[in-house]
């Protein structure tokens, strides 16, 4: 990822290929079973090297995490749609074709939550802070879209959310889909 630190400089280039290594592999195998040798040996980098960028494995993947909200943040702030509504729409259709895609292994913040069982770990809060955005987000296009309870429909969408990175890795994805656009349909006609 080409992003730039707080301090205004880029991150280093053995930074970026341990983070882009682990994000493949905790993405394609999980978090616990990929161990920090492997990622030190596939991204090129030394022991030290890998250290000084990550003090600890939770570090990693606490960057992890929060690279995958840095790219969600991003594609939201790319949509084209001209309404909340739309922008609505085209979130829920974007994550429709994502989730069927044949790389799909579920979504990275709820496989990692699974991970890291404990509330109060680095790791989940992380988590946490990107599910707040999620929930803002919907309550702000709801309200700008004159939603008569823009924050509790927030909850249920965030549930439609979870339910479909949960629904494409285990059902078939055009019945999925048809039940997203479904639920959507309804929970904006409230």
């Amino acid at each position: 990822m080409s992003a730039e630190t707080l301090e205004g400089r880029r991150p280093s280039p053995a930074r970026e290929r341990v983070l882009e290594t682990a994000t493949r592999l905790f993405y394609t195998e999980g978090v616990h079973s990929v161990g920090i040798d492997r990622i030190i040996a596939e991204a090129g980098v030394a022991k030290a090297t890998f250290y000084h960028h990550f003090p600890g494995k939770d570090d990693l993947v606490r960057a992890y995490v929060n690279q995958q909200s840095a790219w969600q943040r991003a594609m939201v702030a790319a949509l084209k749609a001209t309404s909340p509504r739309e922008k609505l729409m085209e979130l829920f259709a974007f994550m429709c074709e994502f989730g069927a895609g044949p790389d799909y292994r579920g979504c990275p913040f709820v496989n990692t939550a699974a991970e890291y069982p404990d509330p109060a770990h680095p790791v989940r809060q992380a988590i946490n802070e990107y599910r707040r955005w999620v929930r803002g987000l919907y309550r702000d296009l709801l309200a700008a879209d004159g939603h008569p309870d823009p924050d509790g429909t927030a909850g249920i969408l965030l549930v439609l959310r979870d339910g479909l990175v949960v629904g494409f890795d285990l059902d078939d994805p055009a019945t999925v889909r048809a039940a997203v656009q479904e639920a959507l349909t309804r929970v904006l006609a409230r």
